[in-house]
Parts: structure tokens; C-alpha cells; sequence
């Protein structure tokens, strides 16, 4: 009889022995996952936050005025030295010390995309005085027939009014489209 109450309690002290232990690790684990959530959560929030940083910015380069009319327009100030999305307002902000190149660049064609990769990548060496406009080949045919325009991989450098000053393709870096430029 003492023997099988021995028994008995070894088996109890194993179990909340080894229950111990499991609980013990569990608890590390839940630790764990907690604190990779609070990490996810705070790297979602500081995404958030650029996202709506980039959007203030944005908000405050696009701004509605007057004009002497009384009509109202969205005034998109142009960032110097800059790759942008074309619009047609950003041509109309070409000035004697501002140049605006349009290029016409297709995502299919593998020279297109090597200068996008280029320009991308040198980003900060753009001249301030310098706008490149992306302009999607597959989506712009008016803007494709107004400069003769019939291949990809074309740049053509505008004046405010959307004149063409200078038309060449083949540029295969961000320097030589720069030396391109009148």
C-alpha cells in the first residue's frame, strides 16, 4: 500500500513538473508572437505615417487658385530636379531656366526600362533646373501623334507652351539625356 502511494505521488509531482515546464514555454511563446505583433503593428504605423506625409506633401503642391476670372484651377508647382508622371499642367511650368523633357517609355520595352532603372538611381543628381515627365507610350496617342512620335524610348524637350524644342531617342543614362538637353 506505502508502495503504491509513492507510486502515486511521483506520477503528481511528474505531471506538475512537466505541466510546469509546458506552461513555461508557452508563456515564452505567447511572449514571442506578442511581441512580434507590437513590432508588425509599429512597422505599419510608420508606413501609414510616411504614406500620409507623402500625401501632405503632395496635397500642398496640388492646390486650388483663383485666377483673375474668378474660376478656379489646380496649381501643380513643379519640384526642381525631379521624375515625375506626366500631366499636362507640369509642360506648362517650362520656363527659360526650367527644362521639361517628356519621355515616352513603354513597361514592355527592356531600353525604357533600363533608363527608368537609371534615372531612378540617380535621382538626386537630376539638375534642379530639370523636370523628366514619364509619359506611357501605350496610353498617350495624342501626345504621341502632336510630336511624331512612333517608337519608344523618345524624349522630347517642351517649352511652357508644349512646343517641341528637341526630339531624340537612345539616351541610355540620366547623364547622356542630360547632355542631350538645349
Amino acid at each position: 500500500m506505502n508502495k503504491n502511494i509513492g507510486v502515486v505521488a511521483g506520477i503528481i509531482i511528474l505531471v506538475v513538473v512537466v505541466g510546469g515546464i509546458y506552461a513555461s514555454k508557452n508563456t515564452k511563446k505567447d511572449a514571442m508572437v506578442a511581441k512580434e505583433q507590437i513590432e508588425q503593428k509599429a512597422m505599419e504605423d510608420k508606413k501609414m505615417a510616411e504614406e500620409k506625409a507623402m500625401m501632405e506633401k503632395k496635397a500642398m503642391e496640388e492646390k486650388e487658385v483663383t485666377d483673375k476670372d474668378g474660376a478656379t484651377k489646380t496649381d501643380v508647382m513643379m519640384k526642381a530636379g525631379s521624375y515625375e508622371v506626366y500631366a499636362p499642367e507640369k509642360v506648362a511650368l517650362a520656363s527659360a531656366s526650367h527644362d521639361v523633357v517628356l519621355f515616352f517609355r513603354a513597361s514592355w520595352c527592356p531600353t525604357c526600362r533600363a533608363v527608368d532603372t537609371d534615372i531612378k538611381a540617380n535621382l538626386s543628381k537630376i539638375p534642379s533646373d530639370l523636370t523628366i515627365l514619364d509619359v506611357n507610350y501605350d496610353d498617350s496617342t495624342a501626345l504621341k501623334q502632336k510630336y511624331s512620335v512612333t517608337y519608344q524610348h523618345t524624349f522630347v524637350q517642351v517649352d511652357k507652351d508644349g512646343n517641341q524644342i528637341k526630339k531624340w531617342s537612345g539616351s541610355p543614362t540620366l547623364s547622356t539625356l542630360v547632355a542631350e538637353i538645349k
